[in-house]
């Protein structure tokens, strides 16, 4: 702000009296002659001639408080300050009670840039003449270059309060809240000046940033853009106005005057700490890195450089940096439980659970129910295998917000708690934390697994078996489940096998199951192959059990043949099971039953003793066929899908290729033509069957 100089003539008006204040004494005639003339040589301009008849005038008269005024007003015009003073001193000593005086004084000392003088002077006349309103303007003046901000605006406003339209003294108002950061006055009073004459409004700037801190950034930006556009060199407004395009989401161009000022005056450090924040937000984070490490080398004690540096380390997943910077910002900003919770996340990430749980109970002992760091807590209580903890913290966490990702993790902790007994043998409470998990709405196969080797080693084989299904069931993928659970059938029959009983059906012949190419949906049907012959004993395992039990099995396996052929289902079903329990892991059994099931449109049986029969042989071409039809029956296009596929991977040639036709007929129920198509081709390459390969060329040409 520009504070002009307001040189108040003193009220220099010879014989009258100003409130109240009257002249001091008689002038005689002759001086006051000598006074008339020494007024019409400063009206013709001749200053020199007016001091010389007043200098006379005060030799005759002995000295009168007008001439001396009228003297030191001669005398600052012609900036002859040290004499105007001089006799304006002489009329206080005549005088001492003139406020006027005063105010000359004062400004004389306000044009030498005798600022406390002149406030002195003006505040004496202020005591002697309160009622004169306009000194607070003089007051205002002062006290803004003495930067008594505070005082200059109770004086703008003490004078705005008599002489509201003075335009300079509420630019001076505007610019002394502006100076000490009061921006919503400063806007206030630069919108009064902009709306009562906007043609020949100057202060584009100051107005910008004013209103850029009143978060009004896009009236900001505009009048930023006029200050520029009236002064392109004005860096500040250039700043000013990249701060708002940055709050208002305008990165790009925010970009573009960071890098002008920057460019123009490269030492402006306190500029760098924004600038570096934009450059995070637009992810150009090796420049923002650059700008933080210039921040912080010219403002080494600033907190904010430490911990938005740290930020983008921590974006960029480089923890120990990040950990690093906010280690340094800790002792800076001691108060700042935020920082601490960074610190906590960081080591969180890095898997440093133990050093992560120090600094989420720091957190914690300042603000006991912060809900996120209990949270995070008990994640990593539960990660450092610390169930009991982590069941704990998970329960208190549940009971204040019923959320499923909490009960998820409530669920694990759980599961693993039980999992970790049984590992200790103490199955009894395993087997309650598995009950609990599971009536708590965990679903994976995990826990079944649990359950099963918890009664296994209590030795309650039919719910081992039947947890193991389960698991199974649940996870096929998971072969540690099927493999553990052929280990457990291998070892449940291997000795002391019953075999005492006979049901006279060992003379009877023995009847192979044989795997036709069945339907693969409902729609089509391709013809009929010749059965080919699968040996009844397809696995090594049998070796592992006596040879009394696998007569034994062999033979209910003859009478389920000879049930099954005389469409006696349910007996067969009940033979071919008698013989499971003898030998367990026979793959073509089980096969036997699913195929039954399959028959009696029962699918969800029959995938159940298909899936066995992988299990127990995992190679086994038949069964992943079989399953892959009993998918298809029940429209799980993909699992039939990937079970063909595992065929055709098998055995490429399987059943002269009807694997490829399975799998094309999935493909096409899915939508996907091309590959219905390629596959149905692979097919008839495989299959000899003329009428056959007629009709899926057919279906080819429908398709294409």
């Amino acid at each position: 702000m520009d504070i002009r100089k307001n040189l108040l003539t003193a009220f220099l008006v010879s014989g009258l009296s100003i409130a109240g204040i009257p002249a001091h004494s008689y002038m005689s005639p002759e001086a006051s002659t000598l006074y008339q003339e020494a007024c019409s040589a400063e009206h013709q301009q001749d200053l020199k001639g007016a001091i010389s008849k007043l200098e006379q005038a005060i030799a005759v008269s002995g000295g009168d408080a007008m001439l001396y005024t009228k003297l030191a007003g001669i005398y600052s015009e012609i900036d002859e300050f040290d004499k105007a003073l001089e006799n304006y001193n002489k009329v206080i000593k005549i005088n001492p009670d003139d406020a006027f005086i005063y105010i000359s004084i004062g400004s004389i000392y306000e044009s030498q840039a005798k600022y406390k003088e002149a406030l002195e002077a003006y505040n004496k006349a202020l005591d002697l003449f309160p009622e004169y309103k306009y000194n607070y303007f003089n007051l205002g003046n002062v006290n803004y270059q003495l930067k008594n901000y505070k005082e200059a605006i109770k004086d703008y406003t003490s004078f705005l309060e008599t002489y509201s339209g003075h335009f300079e003294a509420r630019e001076n108002l505007a610019a002394s809240y502006l100076a000490i950061k009061d921006y919503e006055n400063s806007e206030v009073q630069y919108k009064l000046i902009y709306d009562k004459n906007p043609d020949n409004f100057k202060h584009f700037y100051e107005y910008g940033i004013s209103l850029l801190n009143t978060n009004d950034s896009e009236k900001a930006a505009q009048f930023l853009e006029k200050a520029i556009e009236l002064d392109a060199e004005n860096y500040s407004a250039h700043l000013g106005l990249a701060q708002a395009y940055q709050d208002l989401g305008k990165n790009d161009m925010s970009y573009e005057q960071y890098q002008l000022v920057l460019k123009n005056v490269p030492n402006l450090n306190t500029v760098r700490l924004d600038y570096a924040n934009l450059l995070a937000d637009m992810d150009k984070n090796t420049e923002a890195v650059e700008q933080y490490n210039m921040y912080i080398k010219a403002y080494p004690n600033d907190v904010k450089g430490y911990i938005n540096i740290a930020n983008v380390y921590k974006k960029l997943q480089n923890y120990d940096k990040a950990i690093e910077n906010y280690l340094i910002a800790i002792p800076k900003d001691e108060k700042n439980i935020n920082l601490k919770k960074d610190i906590a996340n960081c080591y969180h990430n890095k898997k440093d659970y133990k050093t992560a749980l120090k600094y989420y109970d720091e957190v914690l002992a300042d603000n006991p129910k912060d809900f996120n760091i209990r949270f995070n807590k008990a994640l990593a209580l539960h990660a450092l295998n610390q169930y009991e903890d982590a069941i704990v913290l998970y329960k208190e966490l549940l009971s204040e917000k019923n959320e499923k990702t909490i009960k998820n993790n409530l669920n694990d902790a759980i599961v693993s708690r039980g999992h970790e007994l049984v590992k200790a043998g103490d199955t009894k409470d395993a087997i309650s934390y598995f009950k609990e998990a599971i009536k708590g709405g965990y679903s994976e196969g995990y826990v079944y697994y649990g359950l099963a080797k918890a009664y296994r080693h209590d030795g309650d084989n039919t719910k081992a078996a039947e947890n193991y299904e389960k698991a199974i069931a649940i996870d096929p993928e998971k072969t540690a489940y099927s493999a553990e659970y052929s280990d457990f059938i291998s070892a449940l029959y291997s000795t002391n096998v019953d075999v005492t009983h006979s049901d006279n059906s060992s003379d009877l012949p023995s009847i192979n199951l044989t795997v036709n190419a069945p339907e693969v949906s409902k729609e089509k049907e391709p013809p009929k192959e010749k059965e080919k012959e699968k040996p009844v004993q397809t696995t090594a395992e049998k070796s592992a059990v006596p040879d009394v039990a696998v007569k034994k099995s062999e033979e209910f396996i003859a009478q389920g043949d000879k049930n099954y052929k005389e469409n006696n289902y349910d007996a067969a079903v009940k033979n071919y099971q008698d013989a499971l329990q003898l030998v367990p892991n026979d793959a073509v059994t089980l096969l036997k039953i699913g195929n039954i099931y399959k028959m009696k449109e029962d699918n969800t049986k029959a995938i159940n003793f298909y899936q066995k029969s992988i299990i127990v042989n995992p190679e086994y071409t038949d069964g992943w066929f079989n399953l892959g039809l009993a998918y298809a029956n029940e429209n799980n296009l993909i699992e039939s899908q990937k079970s063909f596929e595992k065929v055709i991977e098998l055995n490429p040639d399987y059943n002269s290729g009807y694997a490829y036709y399975a799998l094309g007929m999935a493909f096409e129920h899915q939508g996907k033509k091309a590959e219905a198509v390629k596959n149905y081709k692979t097919f008839i390459k495989h299959n000899n069957d003329k009428g056959l390969k007629d009709t899926v060329e057919e279906m080819i040409k429908k398709l294409q």
